[in-house]
């Protein structure tokens, strides 16, 4: 039995990801610039910072990192706060988890005004002890330094720690950490039998899940 337990938020607690999948365009579009083809799934593994310093270095935007952030995190905040629902189960999940004694928290690319204002909406805030950002640590999901960050908030094993993730570039992270891997399935990552490979446990549905 784990003893505590990394979330990811988007696509994995909220099923959030189609407020991603045009931001990246429309932000650019709303500064008068049109984007690249691929700059969505360039964007998948980058950090709302790293997002910000691509858009000055590439698209020559003049506004300053925290600008820019700023200007994105409005775009996709009305969502968070008033629309964006859990994915099914998770509640309850959550319950159990904490039921067992297992301790709980966040670790997210989102902005965490955003992350703890979709939870607590949601009525599952309390659950966690802690939310860690990309943001904070300085680094995205595709180097290791949230999960070491967050694992050392819980003061668990990284073997008895779990990391749930949606996301095949995160979960390859979580894995050559050496972490507890629970793949959690969610349309928006296209290699869903890669994800499945890097997962201990691989979850369809948390209405249903066994706790790991």
């Amino acid at each position: 039995m784990i003893r505590g337990a990394i979330f990811d938020l988007d696509g994995t607690l909220l099923d959030s990801m189609q407020v991603w999948d045009t931001v990246a365009e429309d932000y650019l579009r709303s500064l008068g610039k049109e984007p690249e083809e691929d700059l969505r799934e360039r964007f998948r593994t980058y950090s709302l910072r790293q997002s910000a310093e691509y858009y000055r270095t590439h698209y020559g935007v003049e506004l300053s990192v925290p600008e820019i952030m700023d200007g994105i995190n409005r775009m996709v905040a009305s969502a968070y706060l008033h629309t964006v629902p859990l994915k099914p189960g998770v509640a309850g999940y959550l319950g159990r988890l904490r039921a067992a004694g297992v301790k709980l928290c966040v670790a997210t690319v989102t902005d965490k005004a955003l992350t703890q204002a979709a939870l607590t909406r949601c009525g599952v805030m309390s659950c966690f002890s802690g939310i860690f950002t990309c943001a904070e640590v300085g680094h995205g999901k595709d180097e290791p330094h949230l999960y070491r960050t967050a694992q050392a908030a819980l003061g668990t094993g990284r073997r008895e720690t779990a990391v749930y993730e949606d996301s095949l570039y995160a979960m390859r992270t979580a894995r050559a950490e050496g972490f507890f891997t629970v793949g959690v399935r969610d349309p928006h990552e296209p290699d869903q039998e890669g994800l499945r490979a890097l997962s201990d446990v691989y979850l369809t549905d948390f209405a249903v899940a066994p706790l790991p």
